[in-house]
């Protein structure tokens, strides 16, 4: 079983040695130390979700808090192509669950597009709120998956927003549509980065489409059946990331 990975003080990690301690508290801490019930000997990760994981061992356990020797440290780099998903909002929790499978598959940044079609809207109010549970399901996602990098959850952005982020990339730049000639497993990875388009439960309106492929962006789908939105993201990701190398280039981190 691999050792499980929990998310330390930033400063207390980056400053940590090999041979140093680092007291994992917060509620980090109690989640290791009273739901884990981790003890004395037992090995566990530590990152500060930005690349940065500490192999350690406890050597202390409290109520609220664990105290680890580190063993290791390992920094590793930006990945590369770095995969970005624009996620159309979607009803329920089936937005929330994309972002949760996308992490645990590999996805880097996420963010949330209100598109035409999105039966959900999020309002100024509602928007601060959604975001943050996003954040939450994120930092947890990768936190089950070993991760040690928590995917990066923008603010809500527009169509507009959208077509002006793909603008400013120089990555290959996708939108997922059923209707597209091209499969997404014969798109190039060889990138610093992939924008991927995933719409919602209706589907890419036209003129979103349109104004995405003006901005540089290529129509490919997946396969032959369509998707939910809350499943079409995750299974873009596996084909791009399995396609780029990623996967296969990756070290064993536990």
């Amino acid at each position: 079983m691999t050792a499980p990975l929990f998310f330390a003080d930033v400063e207390k990690l980056r400053s940590a040695t090999v041979g140093g301690h680092v007291v994992l508290d917060g509620a980090e801490g109690r989640h290791a130390a009273t739901v884990k019930r981790l003890t004395v000997g037992e090995r566990i990760v530590l990152s500060d979700g930005a690349g940065l994981r500490c192999d350690a061992e406890i050597t202390a356990v409290t109520a609220n808090s664990v105290d680890a020797r580190v063993l290791s440290t390992v920094a590793e780099p930006r990945p590369r192509p770095w995969l970005t998903v624009v996620q159309a909002l979607a009803k329920g929790e089936r937005d929330e669950r994309a972002v949760e499978t996308m992490t645990e598959v590999g996805v880097d940044a996420i963010v949330p597009w209100q598109a035409s079609r999105s039966i959900v809207r999020w309002d100024s109010d509602r928007a601060a709120r959604h975001v943050e549970r996003w954040r939450t399901t994120a930092r947890e996602a990768a936190k089950q998956s070993r991760r040690p990098w928590i995917p990066q959850i923008s603010d809500v952005e527009k169509t507009a927003d959208v077509v002006a982020r793909l603008r400013a990339s120089s990555g290959v730049l996708v939108v997922l549509h059923e209707d597209a000639t091209s499969l997404l497993s014969e798109l190039p990875t060889d990138a610093d980065e992939i924008v991927l388009i995933v719409g919602p439960e209706g589907g890419v309106a036209d003129d979103e489409l349109a104004a995405f492929e003006a901005a540089g962006a290529t129509a490919r789908r997946i396969g032959p059946t369509v998707l939910r939105t809350s499943t079409a993201g995750t299974v873009a990701a596996a084909v791009l990331l399995a396609n780029s190398g990623r996967w296969d280039s990756a070290a064993k981190s536990y």
